[in-house]
Parts: structure tokens; sequence; C-alpha cells
């Protein structure tokens, strides 16, 4: 049914080309409309591929139908300067709109939010639907896909009313505060197709002020940088101005540079700027406005505008539109109780995103040889990941430093400390998105398309939409493309050649604030090991175990109650180890399993001690949400079993997709309900091994207090 609907939605966007105003295939504020629709529906992937295939098939149709009415209007002698228009636009802005709106749509489709991502975007934007078409007169009788509004407004097809899609004037906007580092060396092909994204990124109700970064250019070419800087705002807004109203503005006389030093809250990060004019920012974001801020502050004492570091407007921004932004009299911070107190908002705009576009893209993984981060988890990684890249920039123990490893590591290392600086003004929700610029253009490089020809294609042939763009995915569904605990084989496309397939390798990290990690033992001091029989071992009694909390997150994830008293017989002399994610938000219950037929000290004197993952949970309301699972599951691979871990799940159960994609195997076992899956590489290869797998998934006793359920 929904399929059909869908593709019914399809003949609409075709029919539509003739009767939206100025060439446009959506009226004003239907762009959000159907993406909340399409979302909630929750379309399966095939779908998603039949509606892409639809909407941009529509393209070579309507543009011989422009052709065909603009070649009667040349031929025909009743088509004279005074003869109506035809119904067709013919002019290069409306099939530039057309196409726009068209593309738009197939980078939402391609998103693939879900059910309980459209909910969560619902939540955040909903409210802020047509932000950017203030003062827009929306046609009354025109729907969505400019079909109407009786039949749009169809319960099947549409999701929520006007009323919930309109903005509230006095409403803080929803900002994304955007750095751009070294523009200069974009062309023009790359900087559009920044500035299409971030426009897009407006019509989904998130509005960005641009932080631009030219300080590539050389201290002792002062006239030059100012040249650049100038040179770069008017490109990068002639390349915004492209891409609907309104237009950008820009803000050269807001960021100011403190002489002195007021006293602030050790929780607010030192910076010598500051916003001395709010109003240029807060007017026009109020109006839908994209925001450009060169890299210029004015100093209070010299009464001069001067060279700014980007980093540092970037953390004024944030500080500013967080409401954190506190003058040097004691007055600001009774000022600030006293609204805190009366429940006042203090927010001058809410900032979803801190975003980076940066030709390096995203923090290179220090676990790995290539590659980037997919998700950092800031509150347990940022230290390691800030010490591996330090090292980066120090000499090697013969004396040597490769002058140009430094200098990425450098510019890795203060975008990772942007990105935590940032963080901590900012709600635990909000996230940092660190990408390069053909990324954020969703543009694949020709060079490598021409590699890839086939030999039966064209030469140099460009295959478009070959990516997700990484930002829109993140702002419909607060995820990266790739999950962070994907095998590093399920990213990396396979290719001959190792260069292309190098090349092609996602640079984008999202980073949060995230969850702290705790191991109970620590790997970290002493690494997980079979244990010798006899020897004392954790018991999920002890002090350093919150066993009620534990319980709480095992019976809310599953669903149903634990046979606690059960459970700490059966694992209190098997029990390897326990993750905990935050304060019992996720966590997983991990045991070393005796092989039926064998005690405990045969199996420990053979080795054939199997590492078993025995619970895996995550409290329902963060499922789906800010990585919990794939926190805890890191944890599990990287840490504590990283030789290998085994488990098992119902056959049914509808995470199996998801434990599939991180393992590196599964098999159904006959004759029974359970699917078994393992980590361990080397599993497949050594049939003792599988046997003893497969042992232990299938004789562990579950322990539910309500035995009438399947078992998990």
């Amino acid at each position: 049914m929904f399929v059909r609907t869908c593709r019914s939605s399809c003949n609409a966007w075709t029919n539509a080309t003739s009767t939206t105003q100025a060439g446009s295939l959506l009226p004003p504020n239907a762009h959000r409309s159907v993406v909340l629709t399409l979302s909630l529906q929750a379309c399966s992937a095939r779908t998603h591929e039949s509606l892409i295939r639809s909407f941009a098939s529509t393209t070579s149709q309507s543009k011989r139908q422009e052709a065909e009415a603009e070649e009667k209007r040349q031929v025909s002698p009743r088509l004279g300067p005074s003869a109506p228009r035809s119904s067709y636009p013919s002019s290069a802005e409306a099939r530039q709109k057309r196409d726009s709106d068209r593309e738009f749509l197939i980078s939402v489709l391609e998103s693939s939010a879900t059910k309980r991502d459209a909910r969560g975007y619902l939540q955040t934007f909903g409210s802020s639907a047509a932000l950017t078409s203030a003062g827009q007169k929306k046609p009354s009788t025109i729907g969505i896909l400019g079909v109407p509004a009786s039949v749009a407004g169809r319960p099947a097809f549409v999701q929520g009313t006007e009323k919930e899609i309109s903005v509230k004037r006095n409403e803080a906007p929803h900002v994304a505060v955007v750095k751009l580092r070294a523009p200069q060396a974009w062309d023009d092909v790359l900087l559009e197709g920044v500035a299409k994204t971030l426009t897009r990124l407006r019509d989904l109700g998130l509005l960005s002020v641009i932080v631009l970064d030219c300080d590539d250019i050389k201290p002792n070419q002062a006239s030059s940088w100012h040249e650049t800087v100038t040179e770069q705002t008017d490109r990068l807004l002639r390349a915004i101005g492209q891409y609907g109203f309104p237009a950008a503005e820009v803000v050269d006389s807001g960021i100011w540079k403190s002489t002195e030093n007021p006293q602030i809250p050790s929780s607010v990060p030192s910076n010598p700027l500051y916003v001395g004019f709010g109003k240029a920012f807060t007017t026009p974001l109020a109006n839908g406005h994209i925001l450009v801020v060169p890299p210029r502050a004015y100093s209070d004492a010299s009464l001069q505008y001067s060279k700014a570091d980007a980093n540092d407007i970037v953390i004024a921004l944030t500080t500013f539109f967080a409401g954190l932004q506190f003058g040097q009299q004691s007055s600001d911070y009774r000022q600030l109780a006293e609204k805190v107190s009366d429940g006042q908002s203090f927010r001058k705009a809410l900032v979803d995103r801190v975003i980076v576009i940066d030709p390096l893209g995203g923090i290179p993984s220090h676990r790995q040889g290539h590659g980037t981060q997919v998700f950092i988890n800031l509150e347990d990684e940022f230290k390691n990941i800030q010490d591996a890249l330090y090292e980066k920039t120090q000499p090697t123990s013969a004396g040597t430093k490769d002058a140009g490893v430094s200098a990425r590591a450098t510019v890795h290392l203060e975008n990772l400390r942007l990105a935590k600086s940032t963080l901590a003004l900012l709600p635990s929700n909000a996230s940092v998105v660190m990408t390069s610029p053909a990324e954020a253009a969703n543009i694949n490089v020709s060079r490598r398309n021409q590699l890839e020809a086939k030999p039966d294609g064209f030469a140099g042939e460009v295959k478009t939409r070959t990516w997700r763009n990484p930002l829109i995915h993140n702002l419909l569904t607060d995820r990266p493309i790739y999950s962070s605990s994907l095998p590093i084989g399920r990213i990396k496309p396979t290719h001959q050649d190792e260069e292309i397939a190098l090349s092609r390798m996602p640079t984008t990290t999202l980073a949060k604030r995230g969850l702290p990690v705790t191991i109970f033992p620590d790997p970290r001091v002493n690494r997980w090991q079979p244990p010798q029989p006899g020897v004392p071992r954790l018991r999920l009694t002890d002090t350093c175990i919150d066993l009620p909390r534990l319980v709480h997150l095992i019976n809310d994830s599953f669903g149903r109650k634990l046979n606690v008293e059960h459970y700490l017989d059966r694992v209190k002399d098997s029990l390897a180890g326990i993750i905990i994610a935050g304060e019992y938000e996720g966590g997983a219950i991990l045991t070393w399993e005796t092989p039926f037929g064998l005690d405990e000290e045969t199996a420990y004197r053979k080795g054939r001690l199997v590492p078993y993952l025995d619970k895996f949970a995550v409290l329902r309301k963060s499922q789906g949400a800010g990585g919990v699972a794939d926190i805890v599951f890191n944890a599990m691979v990287r840490d504590a079993f990283p030789d290998g871990v085994c488990w098992r799940s119902r056959k049914d159960n509808p995470v199996n997709k998801w434990y599939f994609e991180r393992s590196r195997g599964v098999l159904k076992l006959p004759e029974s309900n359970w699917a078994m899956f393992w980590t361990t590489p080397e599993a497949v290869s050594n049939d003792q091994m599988m046997r003893d797998y497969e042992d232990v998934c299938r004789n562990i006793a579950p322990s539910w207090a309500d035995t009438t359920k399947p078992a998990d």
C-alpha cells in the first residue's frame, strides 16, 4: 500500500511541474512536509530506491516538455509578446530551482531515516518548519507536491498539521556554527556544492553561521591575507545566493577582542574574543538568513579591526548563543542566576551542531592504519586520541620529523580541541561534525570515476550520488553515516587498486560529549585472560557494581524480568567482566563458559574456555540515539575481548541485522531457535573452536522470571 502511495506521489510530483510558481517543484514550506511524511512512514530500502529512481527520471521528461514549449513560443505567430506565457517555465532560474528541489528530496530519501529518527527530528525541529520561509505567503489551495490541499491532507500521506509546522516569531532559531578552513584552496564547484548543502540544512530548519578560516596565508603577507578574506567572503556570498532566498549576510562588526580578563566560571573556556554586538547576529537569524563571519575582530583598545583566530570565533559564537557570555561585573552572574531560577531562557539560539569543513576531513583513526574516526565519545576517548595526534607533531626518537604529517596532525588536534571546547558549552544532545568539502558537497572525484569506468561505459563519466551527504544524514538521524562499531571491512570499499579503495573511505567524524565507559576489571591494568580455576574473581554482588541499577537496565532493555537469584548463581563462577556506559544507560556482561562435557580445570588447561557475551542491554530511552549501543560494543571488541567473543540471539530477533553487521560470522543452529554470532577471526578455520562455541550457545540456561516466553 505504501509503495503505491509513494509512486502516486511521484506522479503528482511530475504533474506539479506545470502548476507550481516560478518553475519550482515545491510550494513554499513544502520541503519539510515531504521530508517528515516520508521519514515517518519509514520506507524500506527498496521503496527508497524506487522513489529516487522516480524522482530522477522526471528530469529528462521535464526538459523535453520545456524544449517543446519554448519551440512553440518561438515559431508560432500567435505567441507574440502579448500572448499569455506557457504553463511550462522556460527560464534558467526555473529549471535550476526545480532541479534543486528534486536533488534535495533525493538527498533526504538517501538518508534512510527510520521512524525513530524522524520522531527525534520532529521533536527538535518540528516547530521551526517555516523558519526559512518567514514572510512568504503560502498558497492556500496548494498542498504537498503541488496537489490540492484536500488531497495532500489525506492521513495516509501527510504527517502533522499547518499549526504544527508554523513558526513562533519569538522562538530561538536552531543554529549550526560552521568553520570553513582554507576556502581559498577550493574550486568554485566545491564551494558551490558546500553552499548548496548549507542551504539544504536551512530548508530543514538549521541555520548556518559560517566562520571563514584563511590562516594558510603566511603571516608576513598581511595585505594578501586581507585581500584573500574579502575575496573568499564574496565568493561564499555569491555561492549561497544561487540557492534561494533569503540570501546570506556578512557580519563584520559583531566579534570584538577584549584586552581585559573578566572573571568567568571555570566551566566556560577562556577566550579573548566575544560577541560585542549581538543584534548583528540575532536579527538576521530571526529572518532566516545564513550568516558569514570573516576572521576579524574589533579591538576595544585600538578601535581597529585585526586578524582573529577562527577557532576562537567559533567558541565565542557558541558561548554567546548558549547564553554563557558574561561581562566583568558580578551583577551579570546574579542576573543569570535569577533567570535560571525563574525558568527563563537565556539562550540567544539553539546550537544543535558545530560543523568543521576541512580539506583534511575528520579525525584520523589511531587504532587503524588508514581511515577516519567515525564517532568519537569525547568523555571516554578524548585523551587517547589527543595523545596519538600530539605524538605525530613531535620529533621521532631519531630526532627527525615529517613536516607534512606534523602539520596535518596539528590541524586535526586543533579541530579535536575545538570539538571538546564547544560541546562543553552545549547540551548533551549537541554534536560536532568534521568532514571534507567533497563529502559536504556530496561530490565524487572525477579521477576516481575515470579509473573505475567500465569497458562499456563512458570515459570520465560522472556517477553522482554515490555517497550520502553526511551533514543532511546527521541532521535527520543524529548518527554518522556508518556505525562506529562496524568492522573496517564493512566500511572500506573493495577494489583491486588499494589507492582507489582508500580514497573511497569516508572522511567524516561525528563527535559527541558522550558517556564515560567503566570496565570491571580494567583491561588497561590487566588484560582479560581465562581465569585459573580456584582464583578469586569478580562477582556481580561486589560493591563496585550497582546491582539494582544493573537489573533495571536488563529488565528495561529486554522488556521482561530477570530471575536475579538464578542468574547470580549461574554466572558466579564464570564471570569475566562487566561494561557499563554512563549511569547504567547501557552495559554488557561477559563470561568464560566451559563447553559441555568438560570440567573447568580441563577447559582451562586445554585453552577451551569460551569468551561469551551473556547480556547486552541498552535502556529503551537510549536505544537508537546517542550511540550507546556502539559505545558498549566497541568497548567489548576493542578493550575487553579484542581476540574475539561469541554470543547467541533468537533467530527472529529484530536486532540480528545489527549483530550481523558487526560480527565475523553467523550460524543458525539447527533444531533450535538460536543464531550464533562471533567476532573471532580464526573461528571458521578452527573446527574445535566452532564446536565449543556452538555447544555453549545451545546449552546456556536462560534466567527469566517468566518462563512462558521464548528465551533471549
